[in-house]
């Protein structure tokens, strides 16, 4: 399969797959336990229809938003995800090229494979630093102060880890960081040869928002053991006060699924809060968050911009979620697949595909802005 023959999620979900060794694909594919709640992500679309409107003399179309303060061109953007480098070479960098090649927002996370300064250098479009809440308070404003001096303006911080979930794909091939793989986790290494020599003729694989903090080579720290070695369970609304009040910023609450915790991210003084059960990889049997969205952006849409992510990989399916409300919409997977499958090309492919579509998606709609996309344009199956 090549670039010019995708044409959705799907495709580069299967070139992906052709290129990728097994167990680092499950970790990209992969969810918690059943994997329930990674399905329903998906089809919780399905259960909504749209209702559009005609002859409104639609011609040009502005899809652009603004959120937390930043304007993207797009109502879509590139979630934070953790080690980028593994999928290929150019991780993190083409990711932010590809941001900022169409006008929108990417992020860096805790786990990031390159840094928080590169990452500035190379867009200086909208840009938010994911990260975790450490047990070690000293590092968690350390990590706040070097995304300041970075020029980062938006803090994302990720409240649904405070233990890893249970991954078992992960589990059968040993996947860990550094790889700490079984025989059969070895053996499809094997057999696909050409991932390991790019990974292996490129610079090595880092952590750098970690280093000197964690040691990821001595005794093979998997991902596992970072969320529950490193995190601190007992983080609480006060810590989290704390550091917004710290930041003096905006700052985002990614992993929000609940009316009552929607107010307090509000009470609290976040600015922003992304509605997501982490694609499905914590708790699975949890609720999407395209059906928890009518029922919070109701409780605080008018005091905080309100974002989902989790199951999107149509335009359609950004459209819905504008209709209900939401300001912006993340994509994980949907830019994961092509990154792994063709890096900085692949990343810009996919984001052109998902511009294409949304403004598609728009005229027929009838619509010449966000901004009347509505809930009268949607229907929900029973």
């Amino acid at each position: 399969m090549r670039l010019r023959n995708c044409h959705n999620f799907h495709d580069f979900r299967s070139m992906a797959k052709q290129r990728l060794p097994r167990p680092i694909f499950n970790y990209i594919d992969g969810a918690a336990d059943d994997e329930v709640t990674y399905r329903r992500n998906r089809a919780a679309f399905d259960d909504c229809d749209l209702v559009p409107n005609v002859l409104r003399g639609v011609t040009n179309v502005d899809m652009s938003v603004t959120v937390m303060g930043q304007k993207l061109a797009m109502p879509a953007y590139c979630s934070p995800t953790a080690l980028q480098r593994l999928f290929h070479h150019q991780g993190e960098r083409a990711v932010a090229a590809a941001a900022a090649k169409y006008g929108t927002m990417f992020g860096v996370s805790s786990l990031g494979t390159v840094s928080l300064e590169e990452a500035r250098q190379i867009s200086n479009g909208p840009q938010v630093y994911q990260f975790y809440f450490h047990k070690d308070r000293g590092l968690n404003r350390e990590m706040m102060a070097r995304a300041k001096q970075a020029g980062v303006e938006v803090m994302m911080l990720t409240v649904d880890s405070i233990t890893g979930g249970n991954r078992e794909r992960d589990k059968r091939t040993g996947f860990a960081i550094p790889f700490k793989l079984n025989l059969a986790g070895i053996a499809q290494f094997a057999v696909k040869p050409s991932w390991a020599i790019n990974y292996y003729m490129h610079e090595r694989f880092r952590l750098p928002q970690l280093e000197g903090h964690v040691d990821m080579g001595g005794g093979a720290m998997s991902i596992s053991r970072y969320f529950t070695e490193m995190l601190d369970p007992s983080m609480s609304w006060g810590d989290v006060a704390e550091m917004v009040q710290h930041w003096r910023g905006q700052f985002c609450l990614k992993g929000i699924m609940s009316v009552e915790d929607a107010r307090r991210a509000v009470e609290i003084g976040c600015t922003g809060i992304v509605l997501s059960n982490h694609g499905g990889r914590q708790l699975d049997g949890s609720r999407t968050a395209f059906d928890q969205l009518a029922e919070i952006v109701d409780a605080v849409g008018d005091r905080i911009d309100v974002m989902m992510d989790g199951g999107v990989q149509r335009g359609t399916h950004v459209l819905k979620a504008l209709s209900l409300g939401a300001k912006a919409v993340g994509l994980g997977r949907y830019y994961l697949f092509p990154l792994a499958a063709a890096g900085q090309a692949g990343v810009e492919r996919a984001l052109e595909l998902m511009h294409i579509e949304i403004e598609r998606g728009m005229k027929l709609m009838g619509c010449t802005s966000v901004n009347e996309l509505t809930r009268r344009n949607l229907r929900f199956r029973q």
